[in-house]
């Protein structure tokens, strides 16, 4: 499980910045912000710890009783996305319920994260787009007169049914992806934007979860709170 602090964001789309070297990094633009802390669970009261985030108003006339009581004791503004992020209990102690983060206050440049979101959605397709067939034409392995199917998908006597987890054609995208270790390539915090090299899971205006990568040394923390 990740528990490198983070921020909750929406995908805003993909652009390009130029370095002093003239280098090109192409990178996906998230903005994080204003994101807030509008809970905290503790070890004492809900035996672990982790940092409730908001992210992005939401009208009043929206929010059932139940989630308005949540935001009114925590005195902040209801939020379209809430999302509960473990933590170490000593980064929990950190922030305060209400307090608004900064993405340099979580992040630095060149720090690995790892990013989660939902994929598009691309609804039923077929086995060379779902699974990447290469598609063997009309020569063999049970396709006869089609170029796109999938061919055979089992034997008759033995074993006389059809395998669990046979690549067959269906549902694909929409569903929940972790891309890991991708460097944080530029901070803006007057927008709120983070910049990261290659591409994030989901589509245009899609929300994601930006987190230390789990899999790189140090690269949980910016490099001040490390020890």
């Amino acid at each position: 499980m990740n528990t490198h602090p983070g921020l909750i964001g929406k995908k805003l789309g993909n652009t390009q910045i130029f370095l002093e070297d003239g280098d090109v990094l192409r990178v996906t633009v998230v903005r994080v912000g204003p994101c807030t802390v509008v809970g905290k669970r503790t070890l004492e009261a809900d035996g672990y710890s982790a940092l409730i985030l908001g992210l992005d108003d939401k009208r009043e006339k929206l929010v059932n009783k139940a989630q308005k009581g949540f935001f009114e004791k925590a005195g902040v503004s209801p939020k379209r996305l809430v999302r509960e992020l473990r933590l170490a209990e000593a980064d929990v102690a950190k922030y305060e319920v209400g307090q608004t983060l900064k993405p340099s206050e979580v992040f630095e440049e060149g720090q690995f994260v790892d990013v989660s979101g939902k994929t598009k959605g691309r609804g039923f397709t077929g086995v060379m787009k779902r699974w990447n067939f290469s598609g063997a034409g009309t020569d063999g392995h049970g396709t006869h007169e089609y170029k796109r199917h999938g061919g055979s998908i089992g034997s008759n006597m033995t074993p006389g049914r059809v395998l669990k987890n046979v690549k067959m054609a269906g549902q694909y995208g929409n569903e929940n992806v972790t891309i890991q270790n991708l460097k944080v390539a530029r901070i803006m915090d007057d927008e709120q934007l983070v910049l990261i090299e290659g591409a994030v899971p989901g589509s245009r205006n899609g929300y994601v979860t930006v987190r230390g990568a789990t899999k790189k040394k140090n690269a949980g923390r910016p490099a001040a709170a490390a020890s």
